[in-house]
């Protein structure tokens, strides 16, 4: 609130002009900034971290299941400089030759929809993803590659240990 405070005349019987000073009371105007920051940061809603549910098979349970034909099976072997290597079949006899691709959508993304789309016209089936991560790889190019696998929609994957002959075709190509 507001206070006005005026001083009367002077002691020596001449008029002095009226000198008004202003008190400003800031008591109301802290409180309101106080319960509007209180109200702000109770009705605001934070940002919730968005996490990837990733099951991992039990390794106690050593159970070979169901083979699965190679024809289904796409190999994605992450490599270093941001580069992954990928093929679909066995390495030794490949039904597409292993290829280098980087992990933006033209290049990881493409792969796997276009692999995706002739895996399911040649058996009517869904495609299995294998990750591979090599020792030279990034942490990012394996969360990349699993992002990639979630916008694509593909629902069965695994991130598999790397073979010597994979690391030796990662290293025929140069990641």
């Amino acid at each position: 609130m507001a206070e006005l405070n005026s001083s009367s005349q002077n002691g020596g019987g001449r008029y002095k002009r009226k000198k008004m000073n202003t008190r400003v009371d800031l008591t109301a105007m802290v409180d309101l900034a106080f319960l509007l920051i209180t109200f702000f940061i109770m009705t605001t809603t934070l940002a919730k971290p968005k996490a990837m549910d990733l099951a991992m098979p039990d390794k106690t349970n050593i159970d070979t299941g169901l083979p699965v034909p190679a024809s289904r099976t796409l190999t994605v072997v992450l490599g270093k400089d941001n580069k992954a290597m990928y093929f679909l079949g066995e390495l030794k006899k490949p039904m597409i030759a292993p290829s280098v691709t980087d992990f933006s959508a033209n290049g990881i993304r493409k792969a796997i929809m276009e692999t995706n789309k002739k895996v399911h016209d040649s058996s009517g089936k869904s495609m299995i993803v294998l990750v591979k991560p090599s020792n030279k790889s990034q942490y990012s190019n394996l969360v990349s590659t699993l992002d990639e696998l979630a916008i694509t929609g593909i629902q069965q994957y695994a991130i598999v240990d790397i073979k010597p002959e994979d690391v030796d075709a990662l290293n025929q190509k140069g990641i």
